[in-house]
């Protein structure tokens, strides 16, 4: 095993809606101006933010040191509008992780709203053909833990089959809905053919299909994301040795 595929879980920050919004009761928008001064942050020391399948394909060859997993949950239309060219300005690559049974639809789940545009299948595709790593959210968001069987087939390898009938490739990653998971779900995740998977703080189930991430909002000042770096290795539990490895790539490799 090479230096850059230890044990230790790679650092992946997590966002979601980026965008200049005044109502966040659940933490989960960054305004663009926010997220440029963290992209600068990061390539000032040294820094690149890349898509996980890549990241991980890198650690496994010993070419991991430098890089930082990006993610966008929920598949907001913002990003396309807000988050892209911000990400492309930095030369970052990043993996979206998109609900394919919501495609054009809101963000219905988050009960206080505010309601948020999501990205329509031409979107998605675009998304792609910018050399942005697409990843399934699930179907609809739906909370795998509390998923009877067909529904569980359905969020993990129905979702996985319409992304790749819309855009020519099966996705690598999966991403568990509102970060909740148990070993059923894992399973049934990798059953379904995903390389990885991402999760939040996933505990004992920490693995290459339970990635741990640390999530970004809009008070994350070059001090606080200092901290999440240096403790993130501290809070998160290693990778076992079999998860250190990088999954085998289905789709584009970026």
């Amino acid at each position: 095993m090479s230096a850059d595929t230890g044990a230790r879980a790679p650092w992946v920050l997590m966002y979601h809606s980026v965008s200049d919004c005044d109502e966040d009761p659940y933490r989960v928008t960054v305004p663009p101006a926010r997220l440029e001064r963290q992209l600068r942050w990061l390539r000032e020391r040294g820094l690149t933010g890349v898509s996980v399948g890549r990241l991980l394909r890198a650690r496994a060859c010993g070419r991991g040191r430098g890089l930082v997993g990006l993610t966008f949950d929920d598949g907001y239309a913002d990003f396309l509008t807000d988050a892209l060219p911000l990400l492309r300005r930095h030369e970052c690559t990043a993996t979206a992780f998109v609900l394919p049974g919501r495609l054009g639809g809101d963000n219905a789940w988050d009960a206080e709203g505010p309601r948020k545009p999501l990205l329509d299948a031409e979107g998605v595709r675009a998304v792609a053909a910018a050399g942005m790593e697409l990843g399934s959210h699930g179907l609809v968001h739906t909370d795998l833990t509390e998923a009877d069987d067909v529904t569980l087939e359905r969020e993990t390898a129905h979702s996985r089959s319409l992304l790749a009938e819309l855009t020519g490739t099966a996705p690598d990653g999966f991403c568990y809905p509102y970060g909740t998971l148990d070993a059923r779900a894992v399973e049934a995740v990798r059953a379904a053919g995903y390389a990885y998977a991402c999760a939040i703080d996933p505990g004992p189930l920490t693995g290459v299909h339970a990635l741990p991430r640390v999530h970004v909002g809009s008070r994350d000042t070059s001090a606080r994301l200092y901290l999440k770096k240096v403790l993130h290795p501290l809070r998160r539990r290693p990778l076992p040795a079999q998860g250190a490895e990088a999954p085998s790539p289905s789709g584009a490799r970026r």
